[in-house]
């Protein structure tokens, strides 16, 4: 008898033993390795689908991920849920990782008029009511470059940018320009505000604002939620879409920059919107609930 034949007869004695020792019988073996074989095929079509889906959102968590992968579900005939999807991606490294805010851009030691804060008790009801305001840090290889950011409080959309190596009022100003030329309701007096920056309290700043109907409000102390929706898109662009890494110049930034804010604005959605995206609810002008990201106290 040959070596493979003595091989092929000891197999089955070899599996016997398996499922006695396990205590169960032949046909829940097979069964068991049967469905473990198809939770390996399942858990490889899911990690696909997040990892095909973080190439432009990066930094997804689960909730989001759920809606962003559900046709790809469906189409593979896959049942999965939120917890399922979180303990299949912890198990695999894939949870997001949270990071901290290290370099300060806003310097409010200055003499020039803060405004007061006009937006802590209003109720934000629709689209371009209230504009929020930011400045953020983004290295390059040159050293550090700035990004001022103008966002719909209540829609949550990018309505206007400006990136460069310094933090000069003309930053900000050419963020609400831009803003301003892509308002779609044409509102007068709508609210903007912003922490009390120099930048958005010097003449330069406050001139161009007010010349365009705009009424400004700032933050009274350093309290990251007195402007947390501002402060909450600085942290999507940085961490989910590239902005947190060194880049080469402050040209590749605002390239990075520019399709940063279509796909954020076209295709990111948010749990604040009702899993919609910020274009979608900002035409829609007034369909939700508004959320500020307010702490909440008691």
């Amino acid at each position: 008898m040959s070596k493979r034949d003595r091989e092929k007869e000891k197999k089955p004695f070899k599996i016997k033993w398996l499922y006695q020792c396990l205590g169960i019988s032949k046909q829940a073996y097979y069964k068991r390795i049967h469905a473990n074989n198809t939770k390996e095929i399942r858990d490889g079509i899911v990690l696909d689908l997040v990892r095909k889906t973080r190439k432009t959102h990066h930094e997804s968590g689960t909730r989001k991920l759920i809606k962003y992968i559900k046709n790809g579900l469906v189409e593979n005939n896959i049942k999965m849920g939120r917890d399922a999807l979180f303990d299949l991606l912890r198990c695999y490294g894939m949870l997001v990782k949270k990071n901290k805010r290290y370099h300060i851009t806003t310097d409010s030691r200055h003499l020039f008029y803060k405004s007061p804060n006009l937006i802590k008790d209003i109720e934000i009801s629709h689209s371009e009511q209230v504009f929020v305001s930011d400045i953020t840090y983004i290295k390059t290889d040159d050293g550090h470059a700035y990004l001022a950011l103008v966002t719909d409080a209540y829609s949550k959309k990018l309505m206007g940018w400006a990136l460069d190596d310094n933090m000069r009022a003309t930053l900000v100003v050419k963020a609400l320009d831009m803003a301003i030329k892509n308002m779609e309701f044409k509102h007068k007096n709508i609210i903007h505000h912003s922490d009390r920056g120099i930048q958005y309290c010097c003449p330069e700043f406050t001139d161009f604002a007010e010349k365009n109907n705009f009424i400004l409000s700032t933050t009274q102390q350093y309290d990251p939620y007195e402007n947390a929706v501002a402060e909450r898109i600085n942290g999507i662009l940085k961490y989910e879409f590239g902005l947190k890494k060194t880049i080469k110049s402050v040209d590749i930034a605002r390239l990075i920059m520019k399709q940063a804010t279509r796909i954020y604005n076209q295709q990111r959605i948010h749990w604040s919107l009702g899993l919609e995206t910020p274009e979608y609810i900002h035409k829609k002008y007034n369909p939700i609930k508004y959320r500020s990201y307010r702490k909440k106290t008691a």
